[in-house]
């Protein structure tokens, strides 16, 4: 099991999920967070414009088996692109189990 956390733009948040749904991802998490990075945010407020110092992205979790992690990070790679700084991340890390809290199923028959 692999769990595949993605931190992108939140304009590009609409276009990953559909296209996840159309691989066959069935459930994923997602939260509002904000970042700092080599992308800077500025706000201009009375004719002054501040670096706000932090930016607003979308955060993804989203547990797959490992035989689908890859095809789950190359359809967020090719939806959440735009090729500018600040594009966001992925981290994949292994997951020891995975437990389905209604029925006590555990593994890869928890997550479908």
């Amino acid at each position: 099991m692999k769990k595949v956390e993605a931190i992108i733009r939140t304009s590009k948040f609409e276009q990953v999920v559909e296209a996840l749904a159309d691989v066959g991802v069935t459930f994923l998490s997602f939260y509002d967070v904000k970042g700092h990075g080599l992308e800077k945010e500025y706000r201009t407020y009375r004719g002054t414009t501040y670096d706000v110092g932090y930016i607003p992205r979308t955060k993804l979790e989203i547990i797959v088996s490992e035989e689908f992690a890859q095809k789950t990070i190359d359809t967020i790679l090719e939806n959440a692109k735009t090729d500018k700084v600040g594009d966001g991340k992925i981290f994949v890390t292994n997951l020891e189990e995975v437990y389905r809290i209604r029925t006590g199923e555990k593994g890869h028959d928890a997550i479908n």
